[in-house]
């Protein structure tokens, strides 16, 4: 179905800033397209959830906007797409390009993918509230996640137990990675059937979204008496953690917050533990995305600006104690930065 909107879902900045573009790039029009995971383009000028497998908002020069949604109950994702490409009109750019089906786009438009990227990533006094928010139904749910945890109690069972309270206190969604163990752990993941055992590191990652908007929080929770171990590996991660944040502002690229974390690990013998093979990023930006790009990275040459929200976190393996995580949501102000969580930076200990 399509129908025009004139309502507050919209976000008239974000019109504006298009409307912009598409004078600056002589473009008549632009697609916003959204589908089940990626939401995050669609949502970027018109902020309504869907429950369908896509979504689309058309803007023109005048500034009109259309938009589309599949049918939530079609199961048939192939057949669907081809109908729901059928309805869309051909635009001079598409934003989520890249995620568009072969054949679903009328036309050889242009991608406008990075543009709107580049655009979400300074956020509007409106969408840091809503990271405000989400920030602290993080803290929240880590609370939740620390008072729950017991021996013997599976993975999943933990991770149902913190997807419910999220849910019950407003979250949209929840993106939530887990792992539970000693020096075999050497990443995060879905939950598993595995029982928490005394002396488990626990390490969780939580995303909760509150209108459309994702804040993260990562902790470490040891359960019992931490090990010497344990406590020097979480040392190492505090002090590059807090290397991040210290130099966190306008100005910093991104590699400089990367390089930061890692010479730390460095300093203390550990530089091996910094590549891919071990870790994936040292961050990232958040917003309509829970990964949004730029990736903190050493060869991610890319200037942090006033108003983005940014998470640093050296989360990786040391064969100290296996893999383990620590970071917060932080907007980045005029002079420095601000934590968006509040929860105690600790390394967490729960009594057995």
């Amino acid at each position: 179905m399509s129908q025009r909107f004139s309502v507050s879902a919209i976000n008239q900045y974000r019109r504006g800033q298009l409307m912009d573009l598409m004078a600056d790039r002589h473009w008549d029009s632009i697609l916003l397209y959204g589908q089940g995971w990626r939401k995050d383009y669609f949502r970027s000028l018109v902020n309504v959830n869907y429950s369908g497998p896509y979504a689309a908002a058309h803007l023109d020069r005048a500034g009109e906007i259309t938009i589309w949604f599949s049918d939530p109950w079609d199961r048939d994702l192939v057949s669907d797409a081809r109908e729901f490409a059928g309805v869309l009109p051909r635009a001079s750019a598409v934003a989520g390009l890249e995620l568009m089906e072969i054949g679903m786009v009328p036309g050889s438009p242009a991608s406008a993918t990075a543009d709107l990227e580049e655009l979400r990533r300074v956020k509007t006094p409106e969408e840091i509230e809503c990271l405000r928010a989400a920030a602290s139904l993080a803290d929240r749910g880590y609370q939740h996640f620390a008072d729950s945890i017991k021996l013997g109690m599976h993975e999943f069972e933990l991770v149902a137990e913190v997807e419910g309270f999220l849910k019950d206190n407003g979250a949209e969604d929840n993106f939530m990675l887990i792992a539970s163990g000693g020096t075999e752990v050497v990443g995060m993941k879905p939950p598993t059937e595995r029982q928490l055992q005394p002396g488990d590191s626990v390490i969780t990652e939580l995303t909760p979204c509150v209108n459309g908007y994702y804040a993260q929080i990562c902790r470490t929770l040891v359960l019992g008496e931490p090990s010497k171990e344990q406590m020097k590996s979480f040392e190492i991660f505090h002090e590059a953690q807090q290397a991040a944040q210290d130099l966190i502002k306008p100005g910093v690229r991104a590699s400089d917050v990367a390089r930061a974390q890692n010479d730390v690990f460095r300093k203390y013998g550990y530089g091996d533990y910094t590549g891919a093979k071990y870790t994936r990023v040292r961050g990232h930006c958040l917003g309509l995305f829970p990964d949004e790009t730029p990736h903190i990275l050493e060869d991610v040459d890319y200037v942090l600006k006033e108003n983005m929200v940014v998470i640093a976190h050296p989360n990786t393996y040391l064969p100290l104690a296996g893999y383990m995580v620590f970071g917060d949501s932080t907007l980045i102000t005029a002079t420095g930065n601000e934590l968006l969580n509040k929860a105690e930076r600790k390394l967490f200990l729960k009594d057995i």
